[in-house]
Protein backbone atom coordinates (compact mmCIF):
# COMPACT_ATOMS: atom_id res chain seq x y z
CA UNK A 1 0.00 0.00 0.00
CA UNK A 2 2.52 2.56 -1.19
CA UNK A 3 0.14 5.03 -2.85
CA UNK A 4 -0.25 8.52 -1.46
CA UNK A 5 -3.83 8.14 -0.28
CA UNK A 6 -3.94 11.65 1.15
CA UNK A 7 -3.35 12.99 -2.35
CA UNK A 8 -5.88 10.59 -3.85
CA UNK A 9 -8.44 11.65 -1.23
CA UNK A 10 -7.83 15.32 -2.09
CA UNK A 11 -8.36 14.53 -5.78
CA UNK A 12 -11.60 12.74 -4.91
CA UNK A 13 -12.83 15.71 -2.85
CA UNK A 14 -12.22 18.03 -5.82
CA UNK A 15 -14.81 16.03 -7.80
CA UNK A 16 -17.55 17.67 -5.75
CA UNK A 17 -16.09 20.30 -3.42
CA UNK A 18 -19.54 21.41 -2.24
CA UNK A 19 -20.46 17.94 -1.00
CA UNK A 20 -20.31 17.18 2.71
CA UNK A 21 -20.11 13.45 1.98
CA UNK A 22 -17.08 11.22 2.37
CA UNK A 23 -14.99 11.42 -0.82
CA UNK A 24 -12.94 8.21 -0.58
CA UNK A 25 -14.35 4.74 0.14
CA UNK A 26 -12.02 1.74 0.19
CA UNK A 27 -13.26 -1.83 -0.09
CA UNK A 28 -11.71 -5.07 1.06
CA UNK A 29 -11.58 -8.12 -1.19
CA UNK A 30 -11.12 -11.76 -0.12
CA UNK A 31 -8.24 -12.25 -2.57
CA UNK A 32 -6.80 -8.87 -3.55
CA UNK A 33 -7.15 -6.98 -0.26
CA UNK A 34 -8.24 -9.41 2.47
CA UNK A 35 -6.87 -7.62 5.58
CA UNK A 36 -9.36 -5.00 6.81
CA UNK A 37 -6.95 -3.78 9.48
CA UNK A 38 -4.25 -2.97 6.90
CA UNK A 39 -6.83 -1.29 4.66
CA UNK A 40 -8.12 0.85 7.49
CA UNK A 41 -4.61 1.78 8.62
CA UNK A 42 -3.79 3.04 5.11
CA UNK A 43 -6.81 5.34 4.87
CA UNK A 44 -6.61 9.05 5.66
CA UNK A 45 -9.03 10.42 8.28
CA UNK A 46 -12.45 11.24 6.92
CA UNK A 47 -12.54 8.21 4.62
CA UNK A 48 -14.71 5.10 4.81
CA UNK A 49 -13.95 1.39 4.63
CA UNK A 50 -16.41 -1.17 3.31
CA UNK A 51 -15.42 -4.45 4.94
CA UNK A 52 -16.76 -7.29 2.85
CA UNK A 53 -17.31 -9.64 5.75
CA UNK A 54 -19.28 -12.37 4.01
CA UNK A 55 -17.11 -15.29 5.18
CA UNK A 56 -15.17 -13.76 8.04
CA UNK A 57 -14.69 -15.75 11.29
CA UNK A 58 -14.89 -14.77 14.07
CA UNK A 59 -17.17 -12.10 12.66
CA UNK A 60 -18.25 -10.28 15.78
CA UNK A 61 -14.83 -9.93 17.37
CA UNK A 62 -13.32 -8.59 14.16
CA UNK A 63 -16.21 -6.18 13.70
CA UNK A 64 -15.88 -4.93 17.27
CA UNK A 65 -12.14 -4.27 16.91
CA UNK A 66 -12.54 -2.62 13.51
CA UNK A 67 -15.30 -0.36 14.83
CA UNK A 68 -13.04 0.89 17.61
CA UNK A 69 -10.10 1.35 15.23
CA UNK A 70 -12.20 3.25 12.68
CA UNK A 71 -13.58 5.62 15.30
CA UNK A 72 -10.08 6.18 16.62
CA UNK A 73 -8.80 7.51 13.32
CA UNK A 74 -11.92 9.38 12.26
CA UNK A 75 -13.05 6.95 9.57
CA UNK A 76 -16.37 5.24 8.93
CA UNK A 77 -16.67 1.44 9.00
CA UNK A 78 -19.32 0.00 6.71
CA UNK A 79 -19.95 -3.73 6.80
CA UNK A 80 -21.10 -5.56 3.67
CA UNK A 81 -23.25 -8.63 3.93
CA UNK A 82 -24.02 -8.60 7.66
CA UNK A 83 -26.93 -6.29 8.57
CA UNK A 84 -27.39 -8.17 11.85
CA UNK A 85 -24.15 -6.65 13.14
CA UNK A 86 -25.51 -3.12 13.21
CA UNK A 87 -27.76 -3.46 16.24
CA UNK A 88 -25.38 -5.53 18.34
CA UNK A 89 -22.18 -3.57 17.80
CA UNK A 90 -23.31 -0.10 16.90
CA UNK A 91 -21.87 -0.37 13.40
CA UNK A 92 -22.15 2.97 11.64
CA UNK A 93 -22.93 1.60 8.19
CA UNK A 94 -24.12 -1.37 6.16
CA UNK A 95 -23.44 -1.98 2.45
CA UNK A 96 -25.98 -3.93 0.42
CA UNK A 97 -25.40 -5.63 -2.93
CA UNK A 98 -27.93 -4.71 -5.60
CA UNK A 99 -29.93 -7.91 -5.10
CA UNK A 100 -30.48 -7.05 -1.42
CA UNK A 101 -31.47 -3.39 -1.68
CA UNK A 102 -34.96 -4.12 -0.36
CA UNK A 103 -33.37 -5.30 2.92
CA UNK A 104 -32.74 -1.65 3.78
CA UNK A 105 -36.26 -1.55 5.21
CA UNK A 106 -35.18 -4.07 7.87
CA UNK A 107 -32.22 -1.99 9.07
CA UNK A 108 -32.58 0.68 11.74
CA UNK A 109 -33.06 4.18 10.35
CA UNK A 110 -30.01 5.58 12.16
CA UNK A 111 -27.65 3.15 10.38
CA UNK A 112 -25.95 4.51 7.25
CA UNK A 113 -26.81 2.29 4.28
CA UNK A 114 -24.99 2.24 0.96
CA UNK A 115 -26.18 0.16 -1.98
CA UNK A 116 -24.46 -1.18 -5.07
CA UNK A 117 -26.24 -0.10 -8.26
CA UNK A 118 -25.60 -1.12 -11.86
CA UNK A 119 -28.62 0.46 -13.56
CA UNK A 120 -31.25 3.19 -13.45
CA UNK A 121 -33.75 0.72 -12.05
CA UNK A 122 -31.44 -0.13 -9.16
CA UNK A 123 -30.85 3.54 -8.33
CA UNK A 124 -34.61 4.14 -8.19
CA UNK A 125 -35.09 1.03 -6.04
CA UNK A 126 -32.36 2.20 -3.67
CA UNK A 127 -34.07 5.56 -3.26
CA UNK A 128 -37.43 3.93 -2.60
CA UNK A 129 -35.86 1.66 0.00
CA UNK A 130 -34.27 4.61 1.79
CA UNK A 131 -30.59 4.05 0.99
CA UNK A 132 -28.30 6.90 2.02
CA UNK A 133 -25.83 6.61 -0.89
CA UNK A 134 -25.19 4.46 -3.95
CA UNK A 135 -22.03 2.95 -5.41
CA UNK A 136 -22.37 2.89 -9.19
CA UNK A 137 -20.37 0.19 -10.93
CA UNK A 138 -18.50 -0.96 -12.86
CA UNK A 139 -17.48 2.38 -14.31
CA UNK A 140 -14.19 1.33 -15.96
CA UNK A 141 -12.61 -2.07 -16.75
CA UNK A 142 -11.74 -3.74 -13.47
CA UNK A 143 -9.57 -6.61 -12.29
CA UNK A 144 -12.43 -7.84 -10.14
CA UNK A 145 -14.46 -8.67 -13.27
CA UNK A 146 -11.99 -8.96 -16.16
CA UNK A 147 -13.65 -8.71 -19.55
CA UNK A 148 -16.96 -7.67 -18.02
CA UNK A 149 -19.25 -5.00 -19.41
CA UNK A 150 -18.63 -1.50 -18.05
CA UNK A 151 -20.94 1.49 -17.71
CA UNK A 152 -18.54 4.15 -18.94
CA UNK A 153 -18.27 7.73 -17.82
CA UNK A 154 -21.26 9.12 -19.72
CA UNK A 155 -23.64 6.60 -18.19
CA UNK A 156 -22.06 7.14 -14.77
CA UNK A 157 -22.94 10.83 -15.10
CA UNK A 158 -26.55 9.97 -15.95
CA UNK A 159 -26.89 7.59 -13.02
CA UNK A 160 -25.23 10.08 -10.67
CA UNK A 161 -27.65 12.79 -11.81
CA UNK A 162 -30.57 10.44 -11.18
CA UNK A 163 -29.26 9.56 -7.72
CA UNK A 164 -28.75 13.23 -6.91
CA UNK A 165 -32.28 14.07 -8.01
CA UNK A 166 -33.49 11.35 -5.64
CA UNK A 167 -31.46 12.75 -2.75
CA UNK A 168 -28.57 10.27 -2.68
CA UNK A 169 -24.85 10.96 -3.23
CA UNK A 170 -23.31 8.64 -5.82
CA UNK A 171 -19.84 7.09 -5.85
CA UNK A 172 -17.95 5.70 -8.82
CA UNK A 173 -16.71 2.13 -8.35
CA UNK A 174 -14.74 -0.13 -10.65
CA UNK A 175 -11.39 0.31 -12.36
CA UNK A 176 -10.44 3.49 -10.50
CA UNK A 177 -6.83 3.01 -9.49
CA UNK A 178 -5.22 6.46 -9.34
CA UNK A 179 -5.55 10.22 -9.74
CA UNK A 180 -5.58 9.98 -13.54
CA UNK A 181 -8.79 7.96 -13.40
CA UNK A 182 -10.24 10.34 -10.83
CA UNK A 183 -9.58 13.35 -13.05
CA UNK A 184 -11.50 11.63 -15.86
CA UNK A 185 -14.55 11.62 -13.60
CA UNK A 186 -14.74 15.39 -13.20
CA UNK A 187 -18.07 16.81 -14.20
CA UNK A 188 -20.00 13.59 -13.58
CA UNK A 189 -21.62 14.88 -10.38
CA UNK A 190 -20.35 12.09 -8.16
CA UNK A 191 -19.59 12.70 -4.49
CA UNK A 192 -16.42 10.61 -4.58
CA UNK A 193 -14.83 7.32 -5.55
CA UNK A 194 -14.78 3.80 -4.16
CA UNK A 195 -12.61 0.81 -4.88
CA UNK A 196 -10.13 -1.89 -4.01
CA UNK A 197 -7.29 -0.93 -6.36
CA UNK A 198 -7.06 2.53 -4.81
CA UNK A 199 -5.22 0.91 -1.90
CA UNK A 200 -3.05 -1.46 -3.92
CA UNK A 201 0.51 -0.65 -5.04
Amino acid sequence: MRKDLERIARAARRLNPDSASVALIAMTDPERLPDPYAALAALPPGSALIWRAYDETPLYETARRLTVAARGKGCILIVAGSPRLAGRLGIVGIHLPERDIARRRNIAAHVLVTAACHSERAVIEAARAGADAVLISPVLPTESHPGGKVLGIARLARLAALAGALGMPAYALGGITDEIHIRRLRGTGIAGVAGISLLLP
